[in-house]
């Protein structure tokens, strides 16, 4: 699947998924309303509340449903995932929608919404999304099939390159790709394809072509040749872009040292972008606006907590109640990170001093048992307290719930050049280098873990980061 198709659709299948929760809401309150027993397991269930009370639900329901899908990649390659695979994340959808739903009530007291109805809206669009899913699915290739609704495509090129793009033709014939033939830039003409594809396809004459555009259907010739071969086959170019037919360059003679290859425009100006880092935008603005949110209803709700801290550090040591230290964020920008102090005032006067002590390999520091840790500091960090006024970090921008933990400048200037791609990443509170062990693990490792990170970036990997991150904060495992 093209990957920008693959978009469109995934935008689609959203927007569908979208419209059946609605309807399944509708539908559920009109069964806890009309149909459900008095009595269940010898409980009286209350009557109701109008639907009026319910939209608020609704409409947080239509803003969470779209997040977590694109969360849990249910809108990614949508049209080649095996039905399995759309069911178990159907489940998932379904189940953490229920869990964040219930904790979304929990947390807002809304008493007033009745679980039986949230029970059985959360069975119903489970039943009514697997159910317009096949037949969706049912329907788009009936309907294909019925009318030949096909692309066909015609592959310049021979060699390992073009059969690859063959291949992949071929996986796609369930979404009406057809692959007419190949095209033989060379002298000697073939009559067939040596390849391992299911199909024979004949072999085209370079000179043919014009002549196969106006006797036959194609929609796109894919270009599968060496960079010295591009210029000879101009004319062919032309000719393509003279009779409208879509035309994709295989960037097979490139470096492939990058693992995002895109074209984007600057005004009229065409630019092939390479990036080694997520660049999906539409994700990267999702995960900025969950952060933003929960950054600011957790300061919030943390604020009383955060005012019996500042009382307890102002009377158990001297010094101001916050800690500020310059770190490297975003692309190495500069900015002052905030913790409640847990050290002595001098802690950084002290540190060289305490340098042949240091437990971690590379240019980080770090001891189990600081002695310039306060009493309550100590406590504090085992727990990661003192991390809590970073909420502001990340309403500011700074941070990021989860991502590569910020360094200082001092250590970046020590980073090997492989390990500067770490700051191509906001950074975060968490990542996976706290679920290996956070200060047990050497610091290559960490690095490594952080690239790993970068590579497999998704919003469910940070979703799942963040939720395997809570039990060892509270245990204290591995904090020091």
């Amino acid at each position: 699947m093209f990957s920008r198709r693959s978009q469109l659709l995934g935008f689609a299948l959203m927007l569908h998924d979208v419209a059946v929760t609605t309807a399944a809401f509708f539908l559920a309150y009109a069964l806890r309303a009309n149909f459900t027993p008095s009595y269940i397991a010898g409980r009286h269930l209350p009557h109701i509340y109008s639907l009026r009370v319910y939209w608020p639900l609704l409409i947080g329901i239509i803003v969470v449903w779209p997040v977590l899908g694109y969360g849990l990649g249910l809108y990614r390659e949508v049209q080649t995932r095996p039905p399995r695979e759309v069911a178990r994340d159907l489940v998932k959808l379904t189940f953490f929608g229920l869990l964040i739903l219930l904790a979304g009530l929990f947390l807002f007291k809304a008493e007033h919404i009745s679980r039986t109805f949230v029970a059985i809206f959360v069975a119903t669009d489970a039943v009514l999304l697997a159910v317009s899913r096949w037949v969706v699915l049912f329907a788009t290739t009936w309907f294909r099939e019925r009318f030949e609704r096909y692309r066909y495509f015609l592959i310049v090129g021979m060699g390992t390159a073009a059969q690859e793009l063959a291949t992949l033709i071929e996986d796609g014939e369930l979404l009406g790709f057809r692959l007419h033939g190949f095209v033989n830039t060379g002298v000697d003409t073939p009559k067939t394809t040596s390849a391992p594809l299911r199909h024979m396809y004949p072999v085209i004459p370079l000179e043919q072509v014009p002549e196969i555009l106006h006797t036959h259907v194609i929609d796109e010739i894919l270009f599968a040749v060496s960079q010295e071969e591009l210029p000879r086959l101009e004319p062919l170019m032309l000719a393509c872009e003279t009779e409208g037919v879509h035309i994709r360059v295989q960037l097979d003679f490139l470096p492939r040292t990058f693992s995002r290859v895109y074209l984007e425009h600057l005004r009229h100006v065409p630019l092939l972008t390479f990036s080694s880092g997520p660049s999906n935008e539409l994700e990267l603005f999702a995960k900025r606006m969950f952060d933003t949110v929960f950054a600011f209803a957790a300061l919030v709700l943390l604020a009383p907590l955060f005012l019996v801290l500042a009382v307890l550090i102002k009377l158990t040591s001297r010094g101001s109640v916050l800690y500020r230290q310059t770190r490297c964020g975003l692309g190495g920008r500069k900015f002052t990170l905030l913790k409640f102090r847990s050290m002595v005032e001098n802690a950084d006067a002290l540190r060289p001093q305490l340098q042949e002590f240091n437990e971690l390999d590379g240019p980080v520091f770090k001891i189990t048992d600081d002695p310039r840790c306060t009493p309550l500091g100590h406590w504090l960090r085992k727990l990661s307290i003192d991390e809590l006024p970073q909420l502001w970090n990340i309403v500011r921008g700074d941070m990021s719930f989860v991502g590569p933990r910020p360094p200082i400048p001092e250590e970046v200037e020590k980073y090997e050049s492989w390990q500067r791609r770490r700051l191509r990443m906001r950074p975060g509170l968490t990542c996976l280098w706290a679920l290996e062990g956070r200060n047990r693990i050497n610091f290559e490792h960490w690095m490594q873990l952080d690239l790993l990170y970068l590579d497999n970036w998704s919003l469910w990997l940070d979703l799942k980061i963040f939720l395997r991150t809570i039990p060892l904060v509270l245990l204290g495992h591995g904090a020091s």
